[in-house]
């Protein structure tokens, strides 16, 4: 699966928040200034044939819906940062948000928790 660039990636998270959508719905969610209908339908037919967004046609105009689900695409967003920052460690990353106090101890055990549980 390829990586999303910063507008695709906008759009991807309007379509799996709206999950299905024409364009000028989808250009209706940004913020101002919004950007012109023409540009994101540009996009969004670059999402289909890049195989993240399907479309069902009604006459002239399509209604978009994503085909990879966000967390399909998070998996491997998060993946691919733990093996380019952390050597493909979680460990490390765990380590990471430990030592800039960006997770506490109750979510620590908490995860921890959550693993036992897997087993």
């Amino acid at each position: 699966m390829q990586k999303l660039a910063a507008r695709e990636e906008q759009i991807m998270l309007i379509l799996w928040r709206l999950e299905r959508a024409f364009v000028k719905e989808i250009v209706e969610e940004f913020p101002e200034p919004k950007p012109h209908v023409n540009s994101i339908s540009t996009m969004v037919r670059i999402l289909v044939k890049k195989g993240f967004v399907g479309h069902k046609a009604f006459g002239r105009t399509h209604q978009y819906f994503p085909v990879i689900s966000q967390e399909e695409y998070t998996a491997m967003e998060v993946d691919d940062v733990v093996d380019k920052y952390f050597g493909s460690s979680v460990t490390k990353l765990i380590s990471h948000f430990a030592s800039e106090e960006k997770v506490s101890l109750d979510e620590l055990e908490a995860i921890l928790k959550m693993i036992k549980n897997k087993k």
